[in-house]
Protein backbone atom coordinates (compact mmCIF):
# COMPACT_ATOMS: atom_id res chain seq x y z
CA UNK A 1 0.00 0.00 0.00
CA UNK A 2 0.94 3.48 -0.71
CA UNK A 3 -0.50 7.07 0.08
CA UNK A 4 -2.52 8.17 -2.83
CA UNK A 5 -1.35 9.55 -5.52
CA UNK A 6 -2.14 13.20 -7.44
CA UNK A 7 -0.73 14.81 -4.20
CA UNK A 8 1.21 18.26 -5.28
CA UNK A 9 4.30 17.26 -3.80
CA UNK A 10 6.94 14.52 -3.80
CA UNK A 11 7.37 13.18 -0.48
CA UNK A 12 10.82 12.03 -1.05
CA UNK A 13 12.25 15.18 -1.75
CA UNK A 14 13.58 17.78 0.08
CA UNK A 15 12.57 21.95 -0.45
CA UNK A 16 15.78 24.29 -0.43
CA UNK A 17 16.06 27.70 -1.90
CA UNK A 18 12.59 27.08 -4.30
CA UNK A 19 13.63 23.91 -5.30
CA UNK A 20 12.39 20.31 -4.74
CA UNK A 21 15.48 17.84 -4.65
CA UNK A 22 16.58 14.62 -3.36
CA UNK A 23 18.70 14.83 -0.32
CA UNK A 24 22.95 14.47 -0.60
CA UNK A 25 23.64 11.42 -1.27
CA UNK A 26 20.49 9.98 -2.64
CA UNK A 27 19.26 8.40 0.81
CA UNK A 28 15.54 7.54 1.95
CA UNK A 29 14.10 6.75 5.08
CA UNK A 30 10.65 4.56 4.58
CA UNK A 31 7.35 5.58 6.09
CA UNK A 32 5.12 3.13 8.13
CA UNK A 33 1.35 3.63 8.51
CA UNK A 34 1.04 2.69 12.57
CA UNK A 35 -2.36 1.68 12.18
CA UNK A 36 -1.53 -1.66 9.58
CA UNK A 37 2.90 -1.62 10.16
CA UNK A 38 2.89 -1.33 6.35
CA UNK A 39 5.11 1.17 4.39
CA UNK A 40 3.25 3.93 2.52
CA UNK A 41 6.15 6.10 1.08
CA UNK A 42 9.43 7.39 1.93
CA UNK A 43 10.75 10.54 2.71
CA UNK A 44 14.70 12.07 2.05
CA UNK A 45 17.15 11.21 4.41
CA UNK A 46 18.69 14.78 4.31
CA UNK A 47 22.45 15.76 5.21
CA UNK A 48 24.77 18.28 7.09
CA UNK A 49 25.35 19.37 3.67
CA UNK A 50 21.71 20.19 2.92
CA UNK A 51 21.08 22.02 5.99
CA UNK A 52 24.10 24.29 4.66
CA UNK A 53 22.35 24.52 1.71
CA UNK A 54 19.18 25.52 3.19
CA UNK A 55 20.68 27.92 6.00
CA UNK A 56 22.79 29.86 2.77
CA UNK A 57 18.92 30.05 0.72
CA UNK A 58 17.42 31.70 3.86
CA UNK A 59 20.10 34.35 3.90
CA UNK A 60 19.61 35.01 0.24
CA UNK A 61 15.55 35.53 0.80
CA UNK A 62 16.23 37.88 3.31
CA UNK A 63 18.62 39.23 1.07
CA UNK A 64 16.26 39.41 -1.20
CA UNK A 65 12.30 39.58 -2.12
CA UNK A 66 11.43 38.12 1.14
CA UNK A 67 13.61 40.45 3.24
CA UNK A 68 12.37 43.58 0.97
CA UNK A 69 8.63 42.59 1.97
CA UNK A 70 6.46 44.62 4.23
CA UNK A 71 4.46 43.31 6.98
CA UNK A 72 0.81 43.77 4.97
CA UNK A 73 2.96 41.65 2.16
CA UNK A 74 3.94 38.96 4.38
CA UNK A 75 0.56 39.04 6.55
CA UNK A 76 -1.15 38.23 2.65
CA UNK A 77 1.00 35.77 1.86
CA UNK A 78 -0.08 33.52 5.26
CA UNK A 79 -3.78 34.82 4.35
CA UNK A 80 -3.53 32.81 1.04
CA UNK A 81 -1.65 29.69 2.67
CA UNK A 82 -4.46 29.54 5.10
CA UNK A 83 -7.13 29.46 2.42
CA UNK A 84 -5.41 26.74 0.35
CA UNK A 85 -5.18 24.45 3.53
CA UNK A 86 -8.83 24.99 4.44
CA UNK A 87 -9.45 23.86 0.45
CA UNK A 88 -6.31 20.89 0.92
CA UNK A 89 -7.61 19.87 4.52
CA UNK A 90 -9.49 16.84 3.77
CA UNK A 91 -6.23 15.46 2.26
CA UNK A 92 -3.73 16.94 4.79
CA UNK A 93 -5.79 15.03 7.32
CA UNK A 94 -5.86 11.66 5.37
CA UNK A 95 -1.85 12.12 5.18
CA UNK A 96 -1.73 13.04 8.88
CA UNK A 97 -4.09 10.08 10.01
CA UNK A 98 -1.48 8.17 7.28
CA UNK A 99 1.61 9.34 8.67
CA UNK A 100 0.78 9.09 12.43
CA UNK A 101 -2.33 6.69 13.09
CA UNK A 102 -3.80 9.89 14.79
CA UNK A 103 -7.73 9.22 13.99
CA UNK A 104 -9.64 10.95 11.09
CA UNK A 105 -11.78 12.77 13.08
CA UNK A 106 -9.00 14.22 15.13
CA UNK A 107 -6.65 14.76 12.34
CA UNK A 108 -9.42 17.08 10.61
CA UNK A 109 -9.58 19.22 14.01
CA UNK A 110 -5.89 19.88 13.64
CA UNK A 111 -5.68 20.58 9.32
CA UNK A 112 -8.51 23.32 10.51
CA UNK A 113 -6.14 24.60 13.56
CA UNK A 114 -3.59 24.59 11.19
CA UNK A 115 -5.53 27.37 8.91
CA UNK A 116 -6.23 28.88 11.87
CA UNK A 117 -2.35 29.29 12.70
CA UNK A 118 -2.40 31.20 9.36
CA UNK A 119 -4.91 33.23 9.30
CA UNK A 120 -4.06 34.44 12.97
CA UNK A 121 -0.32 35.01 12.33
CA UNK A 122 -1.53 36.59 8.70
CA UNK A 123 -3.44 39.39 10.29
CA UNK A 124 -1.15 40.02 12.84
CA UNK A 125 1.68 40.30 11.02
CA UNK A 126 1.47 44.30 10.48
CA UNK A 127 -0.07 44.58 13.83
CA UNK A 128 3.14 44.42 15.95
CA UNK A 129 4.23 47.75 16.96
CA UNK A 130 7.26 49.27 19.18
CA UNK A 131 7.42 52.13 21.06
CA UNK A 132 8.29 55.55 22.19
CA UNK A 133 9.98 55.94 25.52
CA UNK A 134 9.67 58.95 27.59
CA UNK A 135 13.15 60.27 27.72
CA UNK A 136 15.60 63.40 28.63
CA UNK A 137 14.24 66.75 26.67
CA UNK A 138 15.59 66.94 23.07
CA UNK A 139 15.30 63.49 22.78
CA UNK A 140 13.13 60.76 21.17
CA UNK A 141 13.44 56.71 22.16
CA UNK A 142 12.07 54.48 19.70
CA UNK A 143 11.89 51.09 19.66
CA UNK A 144 11.30 48.61 16.92
CA UNK A 145 10.82 44.94 16.24
CA UNK A 146 13.12 43.48 13.99
CA UNK A 147 13.68 39.60 12.40
CA UNK A 148 16.10 36.98 13.85
CA UNK A 149 17.72 35.92 10.59
CA UNK A 150 17.39 32.65 9.63
CA UNK A 151 15.67 30.69 12.05
CA UNK A 152 15.24 26.43 13.00
CA UNK A 153 12.36 24.40 13.68
CA UNK A 154 12.42 21.07 15.07
CA UNK A 155 9.26 20.11 15.48
CA UNK A 156 7.57 16.78 16.45
CA UNK A 157 5.56 13.75 15.22
CA UNK A 158 2.52 13.97 17.56
CA UNK A 159 1.28 17.29 16.19
CA UNK A 160 2.96 17.95 13.22
CA UNK A 161 0.56 20.39 11.72
CA UNK A 162 -0.40 22.73 14.62
CA UNK A 163 3.09 22.83 15.96
CA UNK A 164 4.22 23.48 12.23
CA UNK A 165 1.72 26.37 12.48
CA UNK A 166 2.15 27.93 15.67
CA UNK A 167 6.08 28.11 15.18
CA UNK A 168 6.65 28.50 11.17
CA UNK A 169 3.75 30.68 11.43
CA UNK A 170 4.72 33.20 13.93
CA UNK A 171 8.39 32.99 12.29
CA UNK A 172 6.97 34.16 8.75
CA UNK A 173 5.20 36.64 9.88
CA UNK A 174 8.09 38.33 11.78
CA UNK A 175 10.03 37.94 8.01
CA UNK A 176 12.47 35.72 9.44
CA UNK A 177 13.32 32.81 6.69
CA UNK A 178 12.94 29.36 8.61
CA UNK A 179 14.71 26.17 8.49
CA UNK A 180 11.94 23.27 9.05
CA UNK A 181 12.99 20.02 10.17
CA UNK A 182 9.76 17.48 10.71
CA UNK A 183 10.15 14.48 12.63
CA UNK A 184 11.35 11.37 10.78
CA UNK A 185 8.41 9.86 11.81
CA UNK A 186 6.02 12.43 10.60
CA UNK A 187 7.12 14.40 7.33
CA UNK A 188 4.56 14.36 5.02
CA UNK A 189 2.36 17.12 6.36
CA UNK A 190 5.36 19.38 6.64
CA UNK A 191 6.05 18.83 2.90
CA UNK A 192 2.89 19.19 1.75
CA UNK A 193 2.52 22.56 3.61
CA UNK A 194 5.30 23.98 2.29
CA UNK A 195 3.95 23.41 -1.28
CA UNK A 196 0.94 25.33 -0.79
CA UNK A 197 3.23 27.63 0.79
CA UNK A 198 4.86 28.28 -2.58
CA UNK A 199 1.45 28.16 -4.19
CA UNK A 200 0.42 30.83 -2.00
CA UNK A 201 3.62 33.41 -3.24
CA UNK A 202 6.26 32.96 -0.77
CA UNK A 203 9.05 33.63 -1.87
CA UNK A 204 11.82 31.07 -2.35
CA UNK A 205 14.03 30.01 0.66
CA UNK A 206 11.56 32.02 3.10
CA UNK A 207 10.88 28.37 4.17
CA UNK A 208 13.43 25.11 3.75
CA UNK A 209 12.69 21.62 4.49
CA UNK A 210 15.08 19.13 5.41
CA UNK A 211 13.75 15.58 6.86
CA UNK A 212 15.91 13.04 7.76
CA UNK A 213 16.96 11.93 11.16
CA UNK A 214 17.74 13.72 14.45
CA UNK A 215 21.03 12.68 15.13
CA UNK A 216 22.31 14.11 11.65
CA UNK A 217 20.01 16.94 10.21
CA UNK A 218 18.56 18.22 13.79
CA UNK A 219 21.79 18.27 15.31
CA UNK A 220 23.37 20.08 11.82
CA UNK A 221 20.76 22.82 12.17
CA UNK A 222 20.67 23.19 15.91
CA UNK A 223 24.29 23.83 16.17
CA UNK A 224 24.98 25.90 12.50
CA UNK A 225 26.40 28.98 13.73
CA UNK A 226 24.88 31.27 11.29
CA UNK A 227 21.27 29.95 12.63
CA UNK A 228 20.20 32.92 14.56
CA UNK A 229 17.24 31.31 16.69
CA UNK A 230 16.07 27.57 17.28
CA UNK A 231 12.46 26.29 18.42
CA UNK A 232 12.31 22.67 19.10
CA UNK A 233 9.10 20.77 20.51
CA UNK A 234 10.07 17.55 22.09
CA UNK A 235 11.51 15.53 24.48
CA UNK A 236 13.63 16.93 27.71
CA UNK A 237 16.69 15.09 26.48
CA UNK A 238 16.78 16.00 23.26
CA UNK A 239 15.78 19.59 23.82
CA UNK A 240 18.77 19.45 26.48
CA UNK A 241 21.38 18.80 23.70
CA UNK A 242 19.55 20.93 21.26
CA UNK A 243 20.18 23.99 23.85
CA UNK A 244 23.64 23.20 24.35
CA UNK A 245 24.53 23.26 20.82
CA UNK A 246 23.20 26.43 20.30
CA UNK A 247 24.98 27.93 23.33
CA UNK A 248 27.69 27.32 21.31
CA UNK A 249 26.83 30.33 19.04
CA UNK A 250 24.97 32.29 21.95
CA UNK A 251 21.80 31.67 20.20
CA UNK A 252 17.97 32.04 21.35
CA UNK A 253 15.89 28.90 21.88
CA UNK A 254 12.23 28.18 22.55
CA UNK A 255 11.54 25.00 24.04
CA UNK A 256 8.64 23.07 24.46
CA UNK A 257 9.16 19.93 26.43
CA UNK A 258 7.66 17.25 28.42
CA UNK A 259 4.74 17.34 30.97
CA UNK A 260 2.89 15.61 33.84
CA UNK A 261 -0.25 17.79 34.07
CA UNK A 262 -2.80 17.28 36.36
CA UNK A 263 -6.41 17.87 36.80
CA UNK A 264 -7.38 18.99 40.36
CA UNK A 265 -10.78 18.02 40.95
CA UNK A 266 -12.45 19.46 44.50
CA UNK A 267 -16.15 18.51 45.96
CA UNK A 268 -17.48 21.02 45.29
CA UNK A 269 -17.07 21.00 41.35
CA UNK A 270 -19.83 20.35 38.36
CA UNK A 271 -18.34 16.29 37.98
CA UNK A 272 -21.34 16.01 35.13
CA UNK A 273 -19.07 18.74 33.23
CA UNK A 274 -15.75 17.55 34.26
CA UNK A 275 -15.91 13.97 33.88
CA UNK A 276 -16.11 13.95 29.64
CA UNK A 277 -12.87 16.05 29.94
CA UNK A 278 -11.04 14.45 32.50
CA UNK A 279 -11.08 11.35 30.29
CA UNK A 280 -10.63 12.95 26.97
CA UNK A 281 -7.89 15.42 28.04
CA UNK A 282 -5.14 12.41 27.96
CA UNK A 283 -6.24 9.34 25.58
CA UNK A 284 -6.86 12.61 22.89
CA UNK A 285 -3.59 11.90 20.21
CA UNK A 286 -3.48 7.85 22.25
CA UNK A 287 -1.65 10.06 25.10
CA UNK A 288 0.86 11.15 22.81
CA UNK A 289 0.34 14.90 23.76
CA UNK A 290 3.17 16.86 25.68
CA UNK A 291 0.14 18.79 28.08
CA UNK A 292 -1.89 15.40 28.21
CA UNK A 293 -3.81 15.17 31.85
CA UNK A 294 -2.11 12.53 32.85
CA UNK A 295 -2.81 12.97 36.88
CA UNK A 296 -6.20 12.60 38.31
CA UNK A 297 -5.95 14.58 41.86
CA UNK A 298 -8.94 13.92 43.74
CA UNK A 299 -10.42 15.25 46.81
CA UNK A 300 -11.13 12.23 49.33
CA UNK A 301 -14.76 13.03 49.79
CA UNK A 302 -15.54 12.44 46.21
CA UNK A 303 -13.05 9.80 45.02
CA UNK A 304 -14.61 6.76 45.19
CA UNK A 305 -17.87 8.74 42.93
CA UNK A 306 -15.06 9.85 40.42
CA UNK A 307 -12.94 6.74 40.47
CA UNK A 308 -16.32 4.52 39.45
CA UNK A 309 -17.35 7.26 36.84
CA UNK A 310 -14.21 7.15 35.53
CA UNK A 311 -13.56 3.14 35.30
CA UNK A 312 -16.80 3.46 33.49
CA UNK A 313 -15.85 5.78 30.69
CA UNK A 314 -12.56 3.40 30.16
CA UNK A 315 -14.13 0.85 29.74
CA UNK A 316 -15.86 1.73 27.27
CA UNK A 317 -12.78 3.18 25.22
CA UNK A 318 -11.90 1.38 22.00
CA UNK A 319 -8.17 1.51 20.12
CA UNK A 320 -8.39 1.13 16.32
CA UNK A 321 -7.26 1.54 12.84
CA UNK A 322 -6.87 5.51 12.39
CA UNK A 323 -9.39 5.87 9.67
CA UNK A 324 -12.43 4.90 10.98
CA UNK A 325 -11.98 7.34 14.39
CA UNK A 326 -12.33 5.16 17.38
CA UNK A 327 -11.87 7.04 20.30
CA UNK A 328 -8.01 6.84 20.00
CA UNK A 329 -5.80 5.61 17.13
CA UNK A 330 -2.33 3.59 17.43
CA UNK A 331 0.81 4.31 18.87
CA UNK A 332 3.45 6.27 16.34
CA UNK A 333 5.71 3.33 16.25
CA UNK A 334 6.96 0.32 17.56
CA UNK A 335 9.47 1.98 19.95
CA UNK A 336 6.94 3.90 21.32
CA UNK A 337 4.47 1.11 22.24
CA UNK A 338 7.39 -0.66 23.77
CA UNK A 339 7.86 1.97 26.20
CA UNK A 340 4.37 2.44 26.72
CA UNK A 341 3.93 -1.13 27.01
CA UNK A 342 6.87 -1.30 30.05
CA UNK A 343 5.00 1.52 32.22
CA UNK A 344 1.72 -0.33 31.94
CA UNK A 345 4.03 -3.62 33.02
CA UNK A 346 5.76 -1.88 35.89
CA UNK A 347 1.99 -0.22 36.71
CA UNK A 348 0.04 -3.81 36.87
CA UNK A 349 2.57 -5.31 38.87
CA UNK A 350 2.89 -2.06 41.76
CA UNK A 351 -0.51 -0.50 41.48
CA UNK A 352 -4.08 -1.05 40.92
CA UNK A 353 -5.72 -1.15 37.69
CA UNK A 354 -9.13 0.95 37.91
CA UNK A 355 -10.16 0.02 34.50
CA UNK A 356 -9.14 -0.11 31.00
CA UNK A 357 -10.10 -0.22 27.65
CA UNK A 358 -9.75 -2.65 24.39
CA UNK A 359 -8.49 -3.14 21.29
CA UNK A 360 -10.83 -3.45 18.41
CA UNK A 361 -10.98 -6.59 16.82
CA UNK A 362 -10.33 -5.04 13.24
CA UNK A 363 -7.00 -3.74 14.25
CA UNK A 364 -4.07 -5.01 12.24
CA UNK A 365 -1.37 -7.50 14.71
CA UNK A 366 1.16 -5.69 13.06
CA UNK A 367 -0.20 -2.24 13.78
CA UNK A 368 0.82 -0.31 17.00
CA UNK A 369 -2.18 -0.39 19.67
CA UNK A 370 -1.93 0.12 23.07
CA UNK A 371 -5.36 -0.24 25.39
CA UNK A 372 -5.73 2.57 27.44
CA UNK A 373 -5.06 2.05 31.15
CA UNK A 374 -6.45 4.15 34.20
CA UNK A 375 -4.57 2.82 37.49
CA UNK A 376 -6.00 4.41 40.80
CA UNK A 377 -4.57 4.79 44.09
CA UNK A 378 -1.75 6.04 43.25
CA UNK A 379 1.33 7.77 45.33
CA UNK A 380 2.13 10.82 44.15
CA UNK A 381 5.80 9.33 43.81
CA UNK A 382 5.36 7.03 41.95
CA UNK A 383 7.33 6.46 38.43
CA UNK A 384 3.58 6.51 36.60
CA UNK A 385 3.15 9.75 38.41
CA UNK A 386 6.07 11.29 37.89
CA UNK A 387 7.46 10.24 34.47
CA UNK A 388 5.67 11.28 31.10
CA UNK A 389 5.07 8.17 29.28
CA UNK A 390 3.09 9.56 26.30
CA UNK A 391 0.54 7.10 25.52
CA UNK A 392 -3.00 6.53 27.17
CA UNK A 393 -2.33 5.58 31.18
CA UNK A 394 -3.87 7.74 33.10
CA UNK A 395 -3.26 7.84 37.20
CA UNK A 396 -5.54 9.15 40.25
CA UNK A 397 -4.36 10.11 43.42
CA UNK A 398 -6.15 11.18 45.93
CA UNK A 399 -6.03 14.59 48.27
CA UNK A 400 -7.39 15.70 51.29
CA UNK A 401 -7.13 19.75 51.13
CA UNK A 402 -6.20 22.37 49.61
CA UNK A 403 -2.34 22.33 50.58
CA UNK A 404 -1.99 18.94 49.72
CA UNK A 405 -3.71 19.56 46.32
CA UNK A 406 -0.69 21.89 45.57
CA UNK A 407 1.87 19.84 46.74
CA UNK A 408 1.21 16.77 44.73
CA UNK A 409 0.75 18.82 41.72
CA UNK A 410 3.43 20.71 41.57
CA UNK A 411 5.67 18.19 43.25
CA UNK A 412 6.87 17.18 39.62
CA UNK A 413 10.05 18.19 37.53
CA UNK A 414 7.31 18.96 35.21
CA UNK A 415 5.27 22.47 34.78
CA UNK A 416 2.88 22.79 31.27
CA UNK A 417 -0.35 22.56 32.05
CA UNK A 418 -3.17 22.33 35.39
CA UNK A 419 -6.38 21.67 35.15
CA UNK A 420 -8.63 22.93 38.38
CA UNK A 421 -12.36 21.39 38.87
CA UNK A 422 -13.75 23.82 41.30
CA UNK A 423 -16.81 26.51 41.59
CA UNK A 424 -15.37 28.59 44.48
CA UNK A 425 -13.97 31.53 42.99
CA UNK A 426 -11.26 32.71 45.56
CA UNK A 427 -10.07 29.07 45.37
CA UNK A 428 -9.66 29.29 41.93
CA UNK A 429 -7.21 32.51 41.50
CA UNK A 430 -5.52 30.95 44.95
CA UNK A 431 -4.40 27.79 42.87
CA UNK A 432 -4.05 29.31 39.73
CA UNK A 433 -1.34 31.45 41.02
CA UNK A 434 0.41 28.78 43.40
CA UNK A 435 0.90 26.28 40.62
CA UNK A 436 4.15 25.94 38.75
CA UNK A 437 2.51 25.85 34.91
CA UNK A 438 2.60 27.90 31.73
CA UNK A 439 -1.16 27.39 31.87
CA UNK A 440 -3.77 27.11 34.06
CA UNK A 441 -7.35 25.71 33.17
CA UNK A 442 -10.92 26.85 35.58
CA UNK A 443 -13.47 24.44 34.90
CA UNK A 444 -12.06 23.24 31.21
CA UNK A 445 -8.76 21.83 29.78
CA UNK A 446 -7.64 23.35 26.28
CA UNK A 447 -4.45 20.66 26.20
CA UNK A 448 -2.82 23.51 25.30
CA UNK A 449 -5.93 25.77 24.24
CA UNK A 450 -6.25 27.94 21.25
CA UNK A 451 -3.84 30.09 18.65
CA UNK A 452 -4.36 32.99 20.54
CA UNK A 453 -2.90 31.78 24.54
CA UNK A 454 0.43 31.88 24.87
CA UNK A 455 1.76 28.31 25.12
CA UNK A 456 4.95 26.86 27.23
CA UNK A 457 6.33 26.01 30.16
CA UNK A 458 8.44 25.99 33.42
CA UNK A 459 10.87 23.68 34.77
CA UNK A 460 11.98 20.69 32.34
CA UNK A 461 8.56 21.83 30.53
CA UNK A 462 11.31 24.46 28.58
CA UNK A 463 10.79 27.76 28.30
CA UNK A 464 10.12 30.58 25.79
CA UNK A 465 6.13 30.99 25.03
CA UNK A 466 4.58 30.10 21.77
CA UNK A 467 0.93 30.70 20.21
CA UNK A 468 -0.54 34.37 20.46
CA UNK A 469 1.25 37.48 20.15
CA UNK A 470 3.91 35.90 22.41
CA UNK A 471 5.20 33.80 19.71
CA UNK A 472 5.85 37.17 17.82
CA UNK A 473 7.94 38.35 19.91
CA UNK A 474 9.75 35.37 20.33
CA UNK A 475 10.73 35.15 17.19
CA UNK A 476 11.85 38.73 17.00
CA UNK A 477 14.44 40.89 18.84
CA UNK A 478 13.99 44.23 20.16
CA UNK A 479 16.07 47.45 18.87
CA UNK A 480 16.19 50.65 20.76
CA UNK A 481 16.88 53.92 18.60
CA UNK A 482 17.69 57.18 20.95
CA UNK A 483 17.46 60.46 18.51
CA UNK A 484 18.96 63.64 20.06
CA UNK A 485 17.41 66.68 17.93
CA UNK A 486 17.84 69.11 20.37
Amino acid sequence: MTIQTGLWFDPAKLLIGGHWRPATGGASIPVENPSTGEAIASIAAGTADDVEAAVSAGEVALDGEWGAMTATERGRILMRLSRLVEERAETLAHLESADIGKPIAQARNDAKALARYFEFYGGAADKVMGETIPYQAGTTVLTLREPHGVTAHIIPWNYPMQILGRSVGAALAMGNACVLKPAEDASLSALAVAALAEEAGLPAGALNVVTGWGHEVGAALSAHPRVHHVSFTGSVGTGRRIQTAAAENVVPVTLELGGKSPHIVFDDCDLGAALPTLVGACIQAAGQTCSAASRVLVQRGIYDEVKNRMAAAYRALVAGPASESFDLGPLVSAKQKDIVARYIAKGRAELTVAAEGRIHESAPAAGHYVAPVLFSDVPADHALAQEEIFGPVQVMIPFADEAEAIRIANGTEYGLVAGIWTENGRRQMRLARKLHCGQVFVNNYGAGGGVELPFGGVGKSGHGREKGFEALYGFSRLKTVSIRHG
